[in-house]
């Protein structure tokens, strides 16, 4: 990403927010900004960035939004009233460093807006990426494989829906805020997952969301230091993120966590993590991030795969299980408990986990019961698991690393390499 690119996705959340917040028309005020930021991307590399980017931005897409609503009136014969309901400050270029009041907190303003319950969590992650990550349509549809007119559609909608929810930009009521912020994160921690591992397509990473998800998780715990959740995630993403550059061999395998070179791990992000995650333990309630970045720092501070200290990440495991119902995190619990108790006692937690149905037709049960079934020297079962597996993924790097491990788990030196 060049500075001028990494500029625009700092400030796309914020023009877009002053705009909304002044205009009170969000589908209209996010097209404005959308072709200012194509003129900044345009002008700005040739011309140079402005001695005040935000003001040109604000200024520009001001303009751009009052033709588009000049352009509605004049078929409707209202422009002199369009003209009258225009704000004194419409044209009002702020100052150098000038910050006008109310702007601190448009950001996680414009987030919970994104997020608003009205929406499917599909649409939320989209508008969230297009309206705060300042993406284009056809970026976001790219991140998700998907025709830049199916994501389109899919905006437009989101737009429309928030319309007819009457949802007004303003932070939410004090008595929704707390599950408001909830889904806010939850839509910030999808984004990364699906960059960090990617659903579908030929590659494992897309840089451009889990950079996104951890720019905007910064974001919000600017806003928001004292939030122990807030911290935990942007804590949980950075101990996460630390670890891509060993993830992938320099012919793109995927190599799991136990083989990975741990000197290429990023020990600047995994400081950063565990000193979030350290004094939002000690400082806010606890919470399931909170406890997913513990786990994940204990992992990235373990000098080898053979040092990782499995009885702590076991206990955490089961404090986490306490505080969420969640299927990946009990899939994840029942490798802890092999690590600590044998495969079998974590394929006896597989079995009830298969039980009640909520990862079926997912392919990580398939992946995680090859590898406890490789590990009990079940060499046969634990190949076909890694086939069933494979066929059950539509990411070709994990396909490929699982069809490897189906073929090579009938050699007993291969067992006990683990899963990514």
């Amino acid at each position: 990403m060049t500075e001028v690119e990494a500029l625009l996705r700092e400030l796309a959340p914020q023009v877009l927010a002053i705009l909304v917040r002044r205009h009170e028309q969000f589908a209209a005020c996010e097209d404005a900004v959308q072709e200012a930021l194509l003129d900044a991307a345009v002008q700005w590399p040739r011309e140079g960035v402005p001695d005040n980017p935000r003001a040109w931005l604000v200024t520009v897409a001001s303009r751009r939004l009052i033709d588009l609503v000049r352009s509605e009136h004049a078929r409707r014969r209202r422009e002199e009233s369009a003209g009258a309901a225009e704000p004194a400050d419409a044209h009002t270029v702020a100052g150098p460093g000038e910050e006008p009041a109310g702007d601190q907190d448009d950001t996680l303003t414009l987030l919970f807006l994104c997020c608003h319950p009205a929406l499917s969590p599909p649409s939320q992650l989209a508008l969230t990426l297009r309206a705060v990550g300042g993406l284009t349509t056809a970026q976001v549809a790219g991140a998700f494989l998907v025709p830049e007119a199916t994501m389109a559609q899919r905006i437009s909608r989101a737009k429309q829906r928030i319309k007819a929810a009457g949802a007004r930009f303003e932070p939410p009521p004090e008595g929704e805020r707390a599950e408001r912020l909830r889904v806010v994160l939850h839509v910030l921690y999808l984004i990364f997952n699906e960059g960090y591992t990617a659903t579908a397509g030929p590659q494992l990473h897309r840089d451009e969301l889990t950079g996104e998800a951890i720019r905007l998780a910064r974001a919000v715990h600017r806003l928001l230091p004292d939030d122990g959740e807030v911290a935990g995630l942007l804590a949980l993403m950075l101990l996460t993120e630390a670890r891509r550059p060993a993830r992938t061999g320099p012919d793109g395998r995927l190599v799991p966590l136990a083989e990975q070179d741990r000197g290429l791990w990023d020990r600047r992000l995994v400081a950063e993590g565990v000193e979030l995650v350290s004094k939002a333990l000690s400082t806010a309630p606890l919470g399931p991030y909170q406890v997913q970045a513990a786990i994940a720092a204990v992992h990235d501070e373990a000098p080898s795969a053979a040092e990782t200290d499995w009885p702590q990440i076991l206990a955490l495991y089961r404090v986490l299980s306490g505080l969420d119902d969640n299927p990946v995190v009990e899939l994840n619990h029942a490798v802890a408990e092999a690590m600590v108790h044998g495969p079998r006692a974590g394929l006896d937690r597989l079995d009830r986990l298969a039980a009640d149905g909520r990862l079926k037709d997912h392919h990580r049960p398939a992946a995680v019961r090859a590898h406890l079934l490789e590990l009990a020297g079940d060499h046969a079962g634990a190949a076909d698991a890694y086939r069933e597996a494979a066929r059950l993924t539509a990411s070709a790097p994990e396909r490929d690393y699982l069809e490897a491990r189906a073929a090579g788990v009938t050699s007993p030196g291969d067992a006990g390499r683990g899963m990514a």
